[in-house]
This record gives C-alpha cells, structure tokens and sequence, in this order.
C-alpha cells in the first residue's frame, strides 16, 4: 500500500460524499445496519467510518438508549460525518487508529467497519484490536471489496488511466481497495488474531449513476486517486477525469449508467 492511500484530506472528503456513497457505499452501509440491528447492541464502535455512511444507516436503526462511537484515522472525514449526521446524543465522534485503539478490553457489544480493513498497515493487529475491546460475546461485523474485475465502474476507471499514463498507471483502486478479497486469506487473518467463529458472505449489487461524469469524478476526484493522477501530472487531473468519463460513456451509453459491484460481508466472533 502506497503512503498516499490511506490520505483523505482537502477536497477528498467532501467529493466522496457527495459522489461516491451514493455511487456505491449506500446499499452495503444498509447491509451492514440491517446486521448490526439484528445484534441489539447497547455499546457499539465503528472503525473507519469515513463521512459517516455507515453511522447515518446504523443510527437510524438502532433505539435512542444505545451508546455509538464512530472513528477514523482522518480528521477531514469525520468533521464530514459529524456535520452530515447532526445533533445525535448517541454517538461520539473520535479520531482514532483502528490497529491501536485508545478503548478499555471487553467494552463493545458490536465493532463495525465498512470498506476499512483494506487500508489498515496491519490487518491482523486490526482484527486483534477489534477482538480485545469486543465482549465476549460480541461480534465484528466488516465488509471488504470483491477483485476489481467484479467491480466495474472501477475497472473501467483503472483502464482508462493506465492508457493515459501507461508508463506509470495509476493502480490505487486495484492496490487497495480491490486488494484484499481472498476468503482463505481473510479467515485466516482473522483466526491469527483470535476470532473462533467466522462467516463470509459474497453480496452482489448495482452501482447506478445520472451521467458516466458522475463516476469519474467519484473516482478520479472523490478517492486517494486523486493524489495518484497529481503525482503524474499535476495539470492532467481534469482530463484525467474526462478520460475516465469518456470510458465509461463508450462502454456503458451516456447515462443514466449502471454496473455491477461486489463485496464480500464478514461476521466474525470470539
């Protein structure tokens, strides 16, 4: 994983909001409320929170009497989730390291964490960290990206930049986010940090937008590609964009557009 891939600073933030949850991250946050609800948590933590999509889906259903503290490691995101959620009395907001985190053992009913684990430095310390404040009888609910090829809207967005800079292709997508989708590998991360009992579930769905400028700014602008296409060439980040959108418009019509996604959806306790 690149320095820059876990960064999610100036207008990062604000653009992913806008373009990429509802681009892709809407239906697996309310995959993963669905499941956290089902759990009746009374103190619940989510790691990587991003700009909230997971906490705006799992506070709208959970009760008014259960404790929620959201976290990440970038500042910029939450000050995004904050302002998006509102006033809520139920939940914290906490900058916070997923792979050392600053909370007492056996504290939580649930951990969640949406489209996170991809970016932690050390997945197993991650999970090992989710299991130490988990109680006993708690459980850890995260969801992780399929391969890229199942991704399509992202595939398509890789292939268009490595054609614009095919000596050096931007590969972030590929890399990180799309990196880590082996079961084997995953269950055994998992077991290494402690947890007994795991599921994983492969959960299939569209990605819908108005017009393919839509997705490429949902990635080109709105994720740390961004700082990739910059590092290249500074001045090429808007016809970086235009390239993407053009892709995407040749291969799926000039919108409304839509692809598939896939994401694989883990339940894992002690």
């Amino acid at each position: 994983m690149s320095a820059t891939d876990k960064v999610f600073a100036g207008s990062i933030p604000k653009l992913y909001d806008e373009y990429l949850v509802p681009l892709i991250f809407s239906v697996y946050a309310d995959d993963i409320a669905r499941r956290v609800a089902a759990l009746s948590p009374t103190v619940l933590l989510e790691t990587a929170a991003g700009t909230g999509a997971v906490t705006r889906a799992v506070a709208a259903a959970l009760p008014r009497d259960v404790r929620y503290i959201a976290t990440d490691l970038n500042e910029p995101m939450l000050a995004v989730a904050a302002q998006r959620q509102g006033e809520d009395d139920r939940i914290s907001w906490r900058q916070a390291d997923a792979t050392a985190l600053p909370f007492d053992d056996a504290t939580f009913d649930v951990v969640c964490c949406q489209f996170g684990a991809m970016f932690f430095p050390d997945r197993i310390k991650g999970y090992a960290e989710a299991k130490r404040v988990l109680r006993p009888d708690g459980a850890f609910v995260f969801n992780v990206w399929d391969r890229i090829e199942d991704n399509v809207f992202a595939h398509d967005a890789t292939i268009a930049l490595g054609k614009m800079f095919p000596d050096d292709p931007p590969r972030f997508m590929a890399r990180t986010p799309h990196g880590y989708h082996d079961k084997t590998a995953i269950k055994a991360d998992l077991e290494q940090a402690g947890f007994g009992h795991i599921s994983i579930e492969t959960l299939s769905a569209v990605s819908r937008a108005p017009t393919p400028d839509y997705v490429a700014i949902a990635y080109c602008q709105g994720t740390p590609l961004r700082s990739e296409i910059e590092a290249r060439d500074a001045g090429k980040l808007q016809a970086a964009t235009e390239a993407v959108a053009e892709a995407i418009r040749m291969r799926h019509g000039p919108g409304p557009v839509e692809a598939g996604i896939q994401a694989l959806v883990i339940t894992a306790r002690p």
